[in-house]
């Protein structure tokens, strides 16, 4: 039996730890019955989270990686697979078979073992592998250990039976041939998986597999909802109105006046997209400069972590069932982040306005998933309290979060700074009671040796390779998103941030910093 590298950068696992405590469990050993409790138990996903991984030749101390790994003697990773297959077929119920890779990691044979949320729960697995037992249970993942369900969550666990969430079915009006192997390499690319570089050898149908978008029976394939969202250029074409609409009204909502644009495409690319456009054309921050004291007052109209986080939330949590689009409206007085329908029952608003509800439900876990690995969201019902924060560290008004009885919208609010000016042309400008300079921007010594590397017009992978870094996530996290967010770097091509042709540059704001950092020594 082969290993097949899996759609995921073993980093994220072992060094960084993005992945949370209730999708990863480390074993030090093969144990056939812990590991196929685990197994059921994320297949049962019972917060749906998107299942789990199970890493095999890594101790581990408090729920965290031991490094370095004890490793898997390799001549045992053949017979674990065969094994883990007669496990699937014939001690747990529906059959289930996770996919499996092996990894050579700080000098170790390493086993990861991927059971995304299943499509057939709720799942149960033998208690013992014992010959004569016959004993049954499901099993669920509680905080980072796997436990049996009983009581009241063996009940609600039994009743998720058969019911998939809608960006995991299957699509009968598509075909395979729908997916772009051009967006899936991009995105493996972009998260760092390690399957980027066998991707251009293997079909479409086996790479879909991998990635968990395509399902059915070899004879019959069809691509998941979720992969004709992130890798097809035209979703709206299966899933009408699947589109973000920003709405800028210069008169106010009541005016006769509007400027309106419509992104649609692959959901990962039109949230930045929506996000980057925003930022350009109606993020302005402003700059009051005190006479009795050095420090200037600085603040956003918008601040754009809430604006992110409002947007994310909405492509997070929309249904692609009902024909509504995102709407952000945008005025004078405010940006409102409108989607359809509103949140589960079970949520109390006044909880959430105070961003205390927790979710146990999520409407799409893979379109979450996805998102989670793009770096746009956590998914831990953290939008709420980071939209709360942005706010108050603005110095802006609370934002609003509003639905009716039924639940049928979730409309986001977000009050204008109180003290932003705007121009002539409903932009908000710099505010200065005294002609002074402006305060010069809080840079990172990270942002600093990007701009003293970055020379012309570069690519990402080029800046990187300058910097000496290979993980694109702490590459764009900690240096190049900050760097543009300061205004000190551009991107040539601005209107389309994910293009392949995506090239950075030094702004004018850029030069005149590092011109003044050059004066100053």
């Amino acid at each position: 039996m082969t290993s097949n590298p899996l759609p995921i950068n073993l980093s994220a696992l072992l060094e960084q730890r993005t992945i949370e405590g209730e999708r990863v469990e480390y074993k030090e050993g093969w144990n056939p019955t812990k590991v196929l409790h685990t197994i059921c138990a994320f297949a049962n996903d019972f917060h749906n989270l998107g299942g789990g991984y199970l890493v095999l030749g890594v101790k581990e101390k408090h729920g965290r990686p031991v490094l370095p790994p004890t490793g898997i003697d390799p001549d045992c990773i053949d017979g674990i697979q065969k094994e883990l297959l007669r496990l699937g077929n014939q001690a747990m119920q529906p059959a289930f078979h996770p996919l499996v890779a092996d990894y050579t990691f700080q000098g170790e044979a390493v086993l990861v073992i991927w059971a995304p949320g299943g499509e057939s729960r709720p799942y149960k697995a033998k208690v013992s592998l014992g010959k004569d037992v016959k004993e049954w249970a499901y099993f669920i993942r509680r905080n980072s250990s796997t436990v049996r369900a009983k009581g009241p969550d063996e009940r609600e666990l039994l009743g998720l039976a058969a019911t998939v969430p809608f960006d995991d079915r299957y699509n009968q009006t598509a075909r395979v041939e729908d997916l772009s192997r051009r967006l899936i390499g991009e995105f493996l690319d972009e998260v760092g998986s390690e399957l980027v570089r066998e991707a251009p050898t293997l079909a479409l149908d086996a790479l879909g597999r991998r990635l968990n978008v395509i399902g059915g029976p070899p004879e019959a394939p069809f691509p998941k909802n979720v992969g004709l969202l992130f890798f097809s250029d035209t979703p709206h074409r299966y899933f009408p109105a699947t589109q973000i609409d920003v709405v800028f009204f210069p008169e106010g909502a009541g005016g006769d006046r509007f400027e309106e644009k419509v992104f649609q495409g692959p959901m990962g690319h039109i949230t930045r997209e929506t996000i980057s456009y925003i930022e350009r054309n109606y993020l302005k921050e402003s700059v009051i400069k005190h006479p009795d004291r050095p420090e200037a007052e600085r603040f956003w109209n918008f601040p754009r972590d809430a604006v992110e986080e409002a947007i994310v939330n909405a492509v997070y949590h929309r249904s692609y069932e009902i024909r509504e689009p995102i709407e952000v409206r945008i005025t004078r007085e405010d940006l409102v982040v409108l989607s359809f329908p509103g949140p589960d029952r079970s949520i109390r608003m006044d909880a959430l306005r105070m961003g205390k509800a927790v979710s146990r439900r999520y409407r799409n876990r893979r379109i979450g998933e996805f998102l989670k690995e793009l770096d746009l969201t956590e998914g831990r019902s953290t939008g709420v309290p980071k939209i709360l924060g942005a706010m108050a560290n603005n110095g802006s008004p609370p934002p609003e979060f509003e639905s009716d009885d039924e639940r049928t919208y979730f409309l986001i609010r977000l009050p204008v700074h109180r003290q932003a000016a705007w121009n002539e042309n409903l932009v908000p400008s710099q505010v200065t009671p005294q002609a002074t300079p402006q305060a010069t921007p809080q840079v990172t010594p990270q942002v600093e040796r990007l701009l003293l590397k970055c020379q012309g017009e570069m690519l990402r992978t080029e800046l990187m390779e300058l910097l000496g870094l290979t993980d694109r996530k702490h590459f764009a996290k900690i240096y190049l998103r900050p760097a543009l967010a300061l205004r000190l770097l551009e991107m040539t091509i601005p209107e389309k941030p994910n293009s392949s042709n995506q090239r950075y540059r030094i702004s004018a704001h850029g030069r005149d910093w590092l011109k003044e950092q050059s004066g100053a020594t």
